[in-house]
């Protein structure tokens, strides 16, 4: 059988995550239109008669303004070479900017473009963005996609299997993921916090389970100041309840979350913060 490892890269917000779980039919990443959603790597894995591919999705690379900024790009550019195949991501929505050319420097001569978002853009923006990175980022292979719809998700696959060695499967055949049980409720929290606080806070917030004792799961949500602890609280506990419901819809039959708010001063900007978080 083909089996090997493929780590999608790019600028944050061009969903790579959304991408990961179109490929695997189910979500094992967290997703927002929130940039830098995700903070570390997510393997995911597609099993195949005939073969096995290991997706790692990475942190979007970005100019940092933070320590916690500068460690996630440290993270994702580990990825930008020596996994079996790298696969690039930019916005058919947008121009080819900076960023875009930054990552394709850190990438591979023979990785792969997708361009994606092409169910919410023009056939006509999608081939330009085509010809634009084609003469912009000079790569090997370029393919239209839509994460949301799956458009060119097969074609894709195809490019990807026929590039991988003969070799042995990484994980059992029923595995999809290997993201630990803990780390996947902390960040469903995280998700709906996400989409019900406004654009300033997003960056600010943190989460980890700090007990876990079946059926009762206590989360710890991290913020940077106290005047953001009252909006992650809401008024009367309205927040919290709203984010409780939704992450417990996502959770076995019978899960207790209980969640609970904490001010870490400037928490993306101090390495023992990081550290205590993982990062």
């Amino acid at each position: 059988m083909k089996s090997g490892f493929v780590s999608i890269v790019g600028r944050p917000n061009v969903g790579k995550s959304t991408l990961l779980n179109c490929i695997l039919g189910t979500k094992v990443a967290i997703t927002s239109d929130k940039p830098q959603t995700t903070r570390t790597q997510i393997r995911g894995v597609l099993n195949r008669p005939d073969s096995q591919i290991v997706f790692v999705d990475t942190p979007g690379i970005h100019k940092p303004r933070t320590l916690l900024g500068e460690r996630l790009n440290a993270r994702a550019k580990e990825l930008t070479s020596g996994p079996d195949v790298v696969c690039l991501v930019v916005d058919a929505t947008g121009p080819i900017g900076p960023g875009d050319r930054f990552v394709a420097e850190q990438v591979p001569s023979d990785a792969i473009i997708i361009v994606n978002k092409t169910d919410i853009a023009s056939a006509d923006e999608v081939m330009m963005q085509l010809a634009r990175a084609a003469e912009q980022l000079n790569l090997s292979a370029y393919f239209p996609v839509s994460a949301k719809t799956g458009e060119g998700v097969d074609a894709l696959l195809a490019e990807i299997t026929s590039r991988l060695p003969e070799g042995p499967a990484w994980y059992p055949e029923d595995a999809v993921t290997d993201v630990p049980e803990a780390f996947w409720v902390a960040e469903l929290v995280r998700e709906q916090l996400l989409a019900v606080t406004n654009d300033e806070l997003p960056h600010s917030i943190a989460t980890r389970v700090v007990e876990w004792e079946w059926p009762r799961i206590r989360v710890e949500i991290l913020v940077e100041r106290d005047s953001q602890k009252g909006i992650v609280i809401g008024h009367k506990g309205s927040v919290l309840k709203q984010v409780g419901i939704a992450v417990r819809e996502q959770l076995p039959e019978g899960a207790f979350l209980e969640l609970f708010v904490k001010v870490d001063k400037d928490w993306q900007r101090k390495a023992p913060s990081l550290d205590r978080l993982g990062f």
